[in-house]
């Protein structure tokens, strides 16, 4: 789960960690009026949507009046934002943040992640701030520090000073860094991020750190410990096929191509998208219905696959376990008697009660394409996709 840029940089102040003054409105009067409670002579309106290069689509204007941030708060107000992360389509702002200007010596940059590799929190550190650390990565890695921290012994003094030196930070700068860096990893771990990206992380004129603009994400299998978190759930700012999934405990990921999945199990179906792109298409989604699936809950699942336009067939690939494939096949059948599927359906079933699952689609009267094992099913979807 994503927080946007103000309710990030509130769980900062919260922790200790430097930010500006700010307030969020949702109408051009409130932006006007946040200037009653900010004490400099420059702001800057920042349009509130889940996605990074703000500035580059025009969500971000330095300004210096009042009528100047109702003006910048009404044009941005109900926009399509386009940004090199939202895609084409953009996203729709529905707030913006108004804040106190920071006069601006060096820009850098500061994350904290999870390094899957090696089961630890990381950090990354650069002078290169605000440029998207990919390209940095790509053109000058020496600039990058990346280390982790190991949990049994936690976050120590050395890991600040080590990060200071990465940044160029000397004396009380430095001083400032080790502090960002404790405020930083406890707000890791006592809400159980699993990203924390301040980019840029400025020195100012009067050399003070302060972060100039945050990206927090969250994990989701731990919000049942943090509801305050889970209330700041924005749901306009997700997919709403995925919003829907996520009402029936289904993992989807909507994704750019025209085959629908539907596996039990995330290796599974990593394994079927992968064999979908080897026999030349493109899978339409990632969705998994779980281990414990009830057949109304894969009547939802084809429900949400068939939501996307561009899906031109349907993969079903069950391996039973706890998941029986007679339920599979049950779940099936209602979801083409109540949605038309539509589109050329291939179902592969095995391991629990398959021959009875087989038996039942089979016996449905329905056009179901069914196939032997994971390859098979491959072959025979993008066939029938491409009129083979």
């Amino acid at each position: 789960m994503n927080l946007h840029e103000y309710e990030a940089k509130a769980l900062l102040k919260e922790f200790g960690a430097p930010t500006a003054n700010g307030h969020v409105a949702t109408t051009p009067d409130e932006a006007a009026e946040a200037v009653k409670h900010l004490d400099t002579g420059t702001y800057v309106v920042k349009a509130q949507i889940h996605a990074g290069g703000r500035g580059k689509g025009g969500g971000v204007k330095l300004v210096k009046t009042v009528d100047e941030i109702r003006s910048e708060a009404d044009r941005m107000l109900g926009m399509t934002l386009v940004t090199p992360q939202t895609g084409p389509e953009g996203r729709l702002v529905r707030k913006v943040y108004v804040e106190e200007g920071s006069p601006i010596a060096r820009e850098l940059y500061l994350s904290m992640l999870v390094d899957r590799a090696d089961g630890r929190v990381a950090f990354v550190a650069s002078t290169e701030g605000g440029m998207d650390i990919e390209t940095v990565a790509a053109e000058t890695p020496e600039k990058i520090l990346t280390f982790s921290v190991d949990p049994a012994s936690g976050l120590q003094p050395f890991h600040g000073r080590k990060v200071a030196a990465a940044l160029k930070l000397e004396g009380d700068l430095a001083k400032q860094c080790g502090k960002l860096i404790a405020a930083l990893y406890k707000l890791f771990l006592a809400k159980d991020c699993s990203l924390i990206e301040i980019n840029p992380l400025v020195v100012t004129e009067d050399d003070q750190l302060r972060c100039l603009d945050a990206k927090m994400s969250f994990d989701d299998n731990a919000l049942f410990r943090h509801k305050d978190i889970a209330e700041l759930r924005d749901i306009h700012e997700e997919d709403p096929a995925e919003v829907e999934a996520s009402k029936y405990d289904l993992s989807y990921v909507k994704l750019d191509g025209d085959i629908g999945c539907m596996v039990n199990g995330a290796g599974l179906a990593m394994s079927t998208m992968d064999i979908i792109k080897l026999y030349g298409r493109e899978p339409a989604n990632f969705l998994d219905v779980g281990g414990g699936a009830t057949k109304e809950k894969v009547t939802e699942a084809f429900k949400i696959i068939l939501s996307d336009e561009n899906v031109k067939g349907i993969l079903v690939n069950i391996f039973g376990g706890i998941m029986r494939c007679d339920v599979i096949a049950e779940g099936i059948i209602a979801a083409a008697k109540e949605t038309n599927i539509g589109v050329p359906l291939v179902v592969r079933l095995e391991g629990t009660n398959v021959e009875k699952g087989k038996e039942l689609l089979a016996g449905s009267g329905l056009d179901i394409i069914a196939a032997d094992d994971l390859e098979d099913a491959a072959k025979k979807i993008v066939a029938a996709v491409e009129g083979k």
